[in-house]
């Protein structure tokens, strides 16, 4: 009991000081900043990711970190110059987001993984994980504000935050038991719940009609699933390589892949919806 305390302690202290520290980046600088300090983020978490993919020494390592951080520069540089790429990188991700839940649904009914096992085939996957992500937060803040990000980062917050506690208080009910133990149905609705109140503050503080508050809902809705399909699809890839946490960077949290899983899936989906909804 003592160390539950004592990690939740641990939780919240880290969690509060990573809050602060994001609300500052966000509403401080501009969006070019903040894409290259989320770009070293996308690094480290891109080293855990290597761990996932089976590889052992630092210098494989750091060649895959060399590999991805040259293709974000490449897809800063497409940003840039074709603003419109942005949507071909949106498209990509969701296909890839549609066939990760496949493979997440597959392993829980079947009870057997179709996971690829091939580091390199992991390696790709991995920059189709984090780039997209990346790409999008870039692009949300770039056109539409720091506000946007702000919410965007509240919104998985309330879901992980409201999950966590439901499910210690409530959990009984598994969610996906063969691929993440621990997440329960309950925890999911207390997750949804969190993100709808959220939703419902900012379109308060956006003086939403009722008709976009039920379009704008819908949008947060399939943001926040998607939030947990990436928070799923890592513990899958996790569990095939008997891995708790993706590193230990993060005291109580883990690593940085652990913090930043929901957001790789739910940032690209949020900012495809703003585009194709005409949202300003």
């Amino acid at each position: 009991m003592n160390s539950l305390k004592k990690m939740l302690k641990l939780r919240i202290l880290t969690g509060s000081l990573l809050i602060f520290a994001i609300l500052l980046e966000i509403l401080l600088f501009s969006a070019q900043v903040v894409a290259w300090i989320t770009g070293i983020v996308i690094a480290v978490g891109a080293w855990e990711w290597a761990g996932i993919c089976g590889w052992q020494s630092r210098f494989t390592h750091a060649l895959y970190v060399g590999a991805l951080f040259l293709t974000m520069l490449l897809g800063y540089w497409s940003l840039e110059h074709y603003p419109e790429a942005i949507v071909y990188i949106l498209l990509i991700s969701c296909i890839w987001w549609i066939i990760a839940i496949r493979w997440i649904v597959y392993h829980q009914r079947r009870g057997y993984s179709s996971m690829p096992t091939s580091p390199y085939l992991k390696a790709l996957l991995g920059g189709l994980i984090l780039l997209p992500g990346w790409c999008a937060l870039y692009v949300l803040h770039d056109r539409y504000g720091g506000e946007w990000v702000v919410f965007l980062f509240a919104l998985i917050a309330a879901t992980d935050t409201g999950a966590f506690f439901a499910g210690k208080r409530w959990g009984h009910t598994k969610l996906a038991d063969k691929v993440s133990p621990g997440k329960t149905w309950e925890g999911v609705l207390g997750g949804l719940l969190g993100s709808l109140l959220i939703t419902l503050s900012f379109a308060l503080l956006q003086r939403m009609t009722l008709a976009e508050l039920i379009i704008f809902t819908s949008l947060c809705l399939t943001t926040v699933l998607a939030s947990i399909a990436g928070d799923l699809l890592e513990s899958l890839f996790k569990r095939q390589m008997q891995l708790k946490d993706s590193g230990q960077i993060l005291p109580g949290h883990g690593g940085i892949l652990d913090r930043i899983d929901s957001l790789t899936s739910a940032t690209p989906i949020f900012l495809l919806g703003m585009i194709a909804l005409g949202i300003k």
